[in-house]
């Protein structure tokens, strides 16, 4: 039985005593190669005896060893430590990174470290187990390990790594349950159908509740927790965690080392805990036996005793397809080392591989295929025999980085192939070869040269010149000079880019400045593209647009030290809200042609515009499956086929001109005639019509994007003039929770001096188990160490009745409210904003608007 391993301490730790079957060896050198004490190292070895593989195999192929995770968490949850701890235990890192004396790993800039937050993802690549810890036929699994932010202004940061990930731990704050950020990362996550594991965290801390926190995963994120480990408390302190599938208790010392403490120990201590064991036990393997049939089977076989690699793989089949209907629960407090090491085999016994994930989807113009059905296509074509695949590799830029000593570094993962720094890559997006001049290993701010990235694995690039995030990558068999006609265009899905909430605007004082800000902003844009920028058309003026005031506040402090910009080389505004114009009524069609000299050489093209407002959500997503969206926009590209039927097809490839229309119609939306505001929710038609709008050799890609701005300009101004342009706001969704006794104040201030709305008002216990459709009477929560005692661990705050206030309201208004919400009360509240999206200013704001303008 792998549950009788003993560990005996001696003088020095180093006696292991396990099961003879098992011949186990302690490394000698064990110690001082991984800086781990000899009594850690040997729990850290019980630790995977007793937790094992989940599949049962001793062997797995390198892709099948790999694990692509992210951490996701509400903003202060713990991700950071969490993922210190990570490292340390896995002996990736000799010292435990501590966000407050601000020597983290991941948190590596120096903004992150001064302010105690993670402001962009950071990737790391560590093994778990250890080689060297690692029993007999069990090799260690590669972990690509991506920390996330958790501020709601780094959202788009978050979501642009989701899709690249195999699966993710989503941590909790067990004092403040499931957050407004916590929700919104989850169904983010579950758009991606990542499988996921949760991570109750900080049950050491006064108010921390399991039990509350169990039942707001429920109710909040709809998904049904399987209890897999249950708190160990002595009394009234959070000593470890009980394994619920193999019955054992991980109790962890003050200094974070592990021991492994069976069953019959625990009920000769405790004999209500052993009891508890064997209820959690049970109720756990009754709700996996109700969904997996193969359970069941067992169950019914052995009662009670069913095999613990059974419950594992069963817990991997219901989690596997990413819809989580169940998540798996861990408990601990990563500040302290407690549940670490356990979570670190949960991540390699529940989480997929890469050759675990749903097959790849492929977009070849407006819809998705298979990523086989492509490479079938092509065979079938004869151009490739069944032996050579007609795309060597496949790639997705998910982040790109400007590094001090390297340069430009494309992020990406690999999904097919392997990636060789030989290699001419053909970036879909820009329709050009890219080469790189190095292949690297990620870890965090340091990085190793690599001869090639394979299948499954996550990496970065230097030396592309214009990759972005969202391109896509692929190499081909040979030497080509140019790709293949039926592949130029095919691409990964790409995260669309959010609107911009916010803006500043920037005066640079001389032609000089101005020129080096712009190259400053070019470089920012790219790394984030979330962060765009435009120049006015008459004057020297920049405006730099982001998702929230910290948001642009973390990009003026990067201009600032990063790119060297001096604060005394350009005047810089406050940051304002960004309103956006939008359509009214419908308006065109408008014809426009464009014949002038582009770069003295002459030409001309023409399209045919009409706008639409999109009025309605229903609307909006009946539209998608036909459309190209861009941020509120809907883009609706016709090309009809030549009536002339000596005509074969087109004289222009279509996919290319349908390109370079978008460019134009997204182009003439960036500025709105009542504002100089961007247009947003507006549904755009374009026509280009063969035979009267294409001129052969005269319609130059320049002209044609040139037509497309003129006429959607045009369509613009005629609604103007008609008064049939509207301004609109982004609004934020609110989240207030402060005493009773502010809460009249509160929502009075809401409603009548922000311009917002109250939407509900209830406590913070509210029951939202029938907006799950989880009956949370049916979820089993261990009774916690309070649950009869008052104490200052409780939800209580020192008898402060406490109010959750729902709302929304102008991001204008809330920019900065939460420094007036600290006067009203007296610092008891917490603030939680969301975006919103764009309301329509009517009434007094509208007029207050113009007068402001004026």
């Amino acid at each position: 039985m792998l549950a009788a391993v003993l560990v005996r301490g001696s003088r020095h730790g180093k006696r292991l005593l396990v099961s003879p079957a098992l011949n186990l060896k302690w490394p000698a050198n064990a110690n001082t190669q991984f800086g781990l004490r000899s009594r850690q190292g040997i729990n850290l070895i019980a630790s995977r005896l007793v937790h094992g593989d989940a599949t049962g195999h001793n062997h797995e192929p390198k892709t099948e060893g790999i694990r692509n995770i992210g951490i996701i968490a509400h903003v202060d949850a713990g991700k950071t430590t969490t993922t210190e701890r990570m490292l340390f235990q896995s002996g990736r890192t000799r010292h435990l990174g501590n966000v407050d004396h601000g020597d983290t790993v991941t948190d590596f800039l120096p903004l992150e470290r001064e302010r105690g937050i993670t402001i962009q993802s950071a990737a790391i690549t560590f093994n778990w187990p250890p080689s060297h810890m690692c029993p007999p036929g069990l090799e260690p699994k590669t972990i690509n390990l991506i920390d996330t932010p958790g501020h709601q202004d780094f959202r788009y940061e978050v979501d642009r790594c989701l899709p690249i990930l195999d699966g993710a731990v989503c941590i909790l704050d067990s004092v403040k349950g499931v957050e407004a950020h916590t929700e919104r990362v989850w169904q983010s996550a579950q758009l991606s159908k990542i499988p996921r594991l949760i991570f109750i965290n900080k049950l050491d801390r006064d108010g921390a509740s399991f039990k509350r926190s169990v039942h707001e995963i429920a109710s909040r994120l709809a998904t049904w927790p399987l209890l897999c480990q249950i708190p160990w408390w002595n009394k009234d302190e959070f000593i470890g965690v009980i394994d619920v599938v193999h019955e054992l208790g991980l109790r962890f010392s003050s200094t974070g080392h592990m021991s492994v403490t069976s069953k019959e120990t625990i009920a000769r201590e405790n004999s209500a805990l052993a009891s508890e064991i064997e209820i959690a036990r049970i109720r756990l393997i009754e709700t996996l036996s109700e969904h997996d049939d193969a359970l069941m089977d067992e169950f019914m076989e052995h009662e009670k005793d069913v095999p613990a690699g059974s419950i594992k793989r069963a817990i991997r089949r219901l989690i596997m397809d990413g819809e989580a209907k169940f998540s798996p629960v861990f408990a601990g407090a990563s500040l302290r080392n407690i549940g670490v090491q356990p979570l670190l085999d949960a991540v390699v016994d529940y989480l997929p591989s890469p050759v675990d994930r749903p097959e790849l989807q492929i977009i070849d113009g407006t819809k998705a295929f298979p990523f086989s059905q492509i490479l079938e296509r092509e065979i079938k074509k004869k151009k490739h025999s069944h032996h050579q695949s007609p795309i060597v590799a496949i790639a997705h830029v998910f982040k790109v980085v400007d590094d001090p000593r390297r340069g430009m570094m494309s992020f990406a993962r690999v999904y097919h192939g392997a990636l060789s720094r030989s290699n001419q890559m053909w970036n879909s997006h820009i329709h050009g070869f890219e080469k790189p001049m190095s292949l690297l290993n990620v870890s965090a701010n340091d990085y190793n040269e690599l001869q090639h990235l394979s299948t499954g694995q996550i990496g970065a690039m230097t030396g592309l010149k214009s990759a972005r995030t969202g391109d896509t990558l692929i190499t081909f068999p040979g030497h080509h000079s140019n790709a293949p006609e039926s592949l130029r265009n095919i691409r990964i899905k790409a995260l669309e880019t959010p609107p911009a909430v916010a803006f500043i605007a920037i005066e640079p004082y001389t032609k000089t400045a101005s020129e080096k800000i712009q190259d400053a902003l070019k470089k920012l844009s790219r790394e984030d593209p979330s962060i765009r920028w435009t120049k006015g058309e008459k004057s020297e003026q920049l405006v730099l647009s982001g998702m929230g005031l910290l948001h642009l506040e973390i990009a003026q402090h990067r201009l600032r030290t990063h790119y060297k910009i001096e604060k005394e080389s350009a005047m810089w505004g406050d940051i304002e809200v960004e309103y956006s114009e939008s359509l009214l009524a419908p308006v065109g069609p408008h014809r426009a042609l464009y014949d002038r000299p582009l770069r003295d050489k002459p030409g001309k093209a023409a399209c045919t515009v009409t706008l639409e407002p999109v009025e309605a959500r229903h609307q909006h997503e009946s539209l998608l499956e036909s459309c190209i969206v861009r941020d509120t926009n809907i883009f609706h590209i016709v090309i009809p086929l030549p009536a002339n039927t000596a005509m074969k097809g087109f004289a222009f490839d279509p996919e290319t001109v349908r390109q370079q229309l978008l460019n134009g119609a997204i182009a003439g939306l960036a500025r709105g005639p009542r504002r100089n505001a961007p247009v947003g929710r507006c549904h755009v038609h374009i026509e280009f019509n063969p035979e009267t709008d294409f001129f052969g050799a005269a319609s130059t890609g320049g002209h044609i994007t040139n037509a497309a701005i003129h006429a959607v300009r045009d369509a613009l101004k005629e609604a103007f003039a008609k008064g049939q342009v509207g301004i609109s706001e982004p609004f934020s969704n609110v989240h207030i929770n402060c005493p009773e006794e502010a809460s009249n104040s509160i929502q009075h201030d809401l409603v009548s001096g922000r311009g917002g709305q109250v939407l509900e008002v209830r406590r913070p216990d509210y029951d939202l188990s029938s907006e799950s459709g989880i009956d949370l009477s049916k979820v089993y929560v261990p009774p916690g160490p309070y649950d009869s005692v008052q104490s200052l661990r409780g939800p209580k705050k020192a008898g402060v009745r406490m109010l959750d206030i729902i709302g929304k309201a102008p991001l204008k208004e809330m920019m900065k409210y939460d420094s007036q919400l600290r006067s009203m009360t007296s610092g008891r509240h917490s603030l939680q904003l969301d975006p919103g999206g764009f309301e329509l200013v009517t009434g007094p704001r509208e007029r207050a608007l113009e007068e402001a303008r004026l």
